[in-house]
């Protein structure tokens, strides 16, 4: 099996070709990543049946080349830190949209098998005390340029099933955590702040919820969708970690020893949805699929473990990470 995998580079990306090639003998897998600053060489550096491609998802040539030659296209190529497109949005729109077209296009002309990647972000957010969750069937309501972008490239997949018979699925996951995670999104940052005996820090009171799933659950939905899965159709990937900012940070300070108020408040971000929910039912029940991370603090502590060993990954982009959010008041 030839697998492409558009930002394979990064962070679910890097899980996901780790977790193909240790668990499908069979596959070849191709990674497309352009190398911005959130991808790394170094997620999938000495992995074998692996070939390793720089280039931009929204350069057409490129990608009609590699497709051609390709069984299954993975598309997790996407532009996804809600403060950098609160910053600049131009980024997010030529790889979310332009790149996932261009994607389109190729697999169209190829007639290849795609499965595209997406975000809960792209429903908006949910009170919070309210009992609904997200379904497939919950109408699009993005807050952000970065869930804007991702809810285009959602509209476009489904166009291009109805219009030109594309065989295509998509999934909408909840927030990610785990291995190989930037240091500037929420939970690794934490994590390395404690390691450097830094205190964490909690958008303004800490009461967004969000649905965490661990990314090795994320990535093996997305293998039971690829495999099981109806073309055409939208899956909704969770976990059933709600948490609030504030629970998840005292669960670290736990888990480091510290005093559970061990942490500063920050400056809210603009536009800072207040609660996401996903319903999994449909993948669970019709799929088959279950998390083998279930206890959101299990895998918390294993993340914990991950990034004490693994300081030479992260500590190059910390200080400047910190630096970045230090400017933004954050």
């Amino acid at each position: 099996m030839r697998v492409l995998v558009t930002g394979g580079a990064g962070f679910i990306g890097a899980n996901f070709v780790r977790q193909t090639l240790q668990e499908r003998l069979e596959a070849h897998v191709t990674i497309l990543d352009a190398l911005t600053y959130a991808g790394s060489r170094a997620s999938v550096a000495g992995l074998e049946r692996l070939t390793f491609v720089e280039g931009d998802v929204a350069d057409a040539r490129l990608v009609n080349r590699l497709v051609e030659k390709t069984d299954l296209v993975v598309h997790f190529a996407a532009e996804s830190h809600n403060d950098n497109a609160l910053m600049d949005p131009s980024p997010f729109v030529q790889t979310n949209v332009i790149g996932t077209f261009t994607l389109l296009e190729a697999v169209r002309k190829h007639g290849v098998r795609l499965h595209h990647i997406s975000t809960d972000e792209v429903y908006g957010d949910l009170g919070l005390d309210d009992p609904a969750k997200f379904t497939p069937g919950t109408p699009y309501n993005p807050s952000s340029p970065y869930s804007a972008t991702k809810a285009s490239s959602d509209l476009l997949v489904r166009a291009w099933v109805r219009s030109f018979g594309v065989q295509a699925t998509i999934s909408n996951c909840s927030n990610n955590y785990g291995p190989y995670q930037h240091v500037e999104k929420f939970i690794p940052r934490q994590i390395t702040n404690l390691i450097d005996g830094a205190r964490p820090r909690v958008y303004g009171a800490g009461l967004n919820v969000r649905d965490w799933i661990h990314v090795e659950d994320h990535n093996s939905a997305v293998w039971t969708i690829i495999e099981r899965g109806q073309i055409g159709e939208t899956y909704l990937i969770g976990a059933d970690g709600e948490m609030t900012n504030l629970e998840v940070v005292r669960l670290l300070l736990a888990e480091f020893g510290q005093d559970p108020d061990g942490f500063e408040h920050v400056n809210d971000r603009a536009g800072h949805d207040l609660r996401y929910a996903i319903d999994s039912s449909r993948l669970r029940d019709e799929l088959g699929w279950s998390p083998r991370y279930p206890d959101f603090a299990d895998g918390l502590r294993a993340t914990i473990d991950w990034y004490r060993a693994n300081e030479a990954w992260w500590r190059p982009v910390k200080e400047a990470t910190e630096t970045k959010y230090a400017a933004w008041g954050h």
